[in-house]
Order: C-alpha cells, then sequence, then structure tokens
C-alpha cells in the first residue's frame, strides 16, 4: 500500500464528507485513526475502508452491514469478504429491483391521474 497519512482535515477534504462523519463513522467502528495526542492520522488501511463505506454507501448499504462485511475481512481474510459481498450485492440488487418496481408503478398512476385532471381541465 502506498505511504498515506492523512490528518483529519485532509481526510474529510478528500472524501468530501463532514467532520460530524467522519468522527461517527469512528464512532462506530468502521474506522480506526491513529492518534496522537488530540489528532488524528488515517493510513492506506482507513483511506482504503474510507472508500469502500462510501461505495457501500452509493449501492445503499446500511452502515451496519459494511461495518460487518468490513469484520470479515479482519476474521476470515479476502476469500470470505469475497463471498459475503457477492450475497450482499445480490441482496442488494434485489431489494433496487423492487425499489425500481414500485418507483415506476407511482409514475405511472401519478401520470395517469396528471393526464385525466389535464383532461377534465381541457388541457
Amino acid at each position: 500500500m502506498e505511504d498515506v497519512r492523512l490528518s483529519f482535515k485532509e481526510m474529510c477534504a478528500r472524501f468530501d464528507v463532514t467532520p460530524r462523519t467522519l468522527r461517527y463513522y469512528e464512532y462506530i467502528e468502521l474506522l480506526s485513526p491513529e492518534r496522537q495526542g488530540r489528532s488524528r492520522f488515517y493510513g492506506a488501511k482507513e483511506v482504503a475502508r474510507m472508500t469502500l463505506i462510501l461505495r457501500g454507501r452509493k449501492f445503499g448499504f446500511q452502515l451496519e452491514d459494511i461495518r460487518q462485511w468490513l469484520l470479515i475481512y479482519e476474521k476470515e481474510g479476502n476469500e470470505a469478504q469475497m463471498k459475503a459481498w457477492i450475497d450482499m450485492a445480490d441482496g442488494q440488487m434485489r431489494e433496487l429491483e423492487e425499489q425500481r418496481k414500485q418507483l415506476d408503478e407511482a409514475m405511472d398512476e401519478l401520470r395517469t391521474l396528471r393526464n385525466e385532471v389535464a383532461s377534465d381541465l381541457g388541457l
């Protein structure tokens, strides 16, 4: 891994997150920066974890699911983590498909109702 050492402020800027978000991720043990006095420093491992956390959030995963997935690597290694990732991704894709279906149904219903009202008004 590259030799990375980011301060708290640099970490926030690099990932475009608020200090509150970064502190929260530490609080729920997603991140464990090195501490020197009151200062925090983030190495390559923490930068990689933050990348995975934000990617997981983008895909709609809950923070606890991400935390559990990251723990698999520490306890069981890379292969077990990747197998768990496949299962998580499959489940999330099913969830997103269901959300898409519900959204399409709501849009169709809204469009129909809109067109009926417009027709009633002669528009």
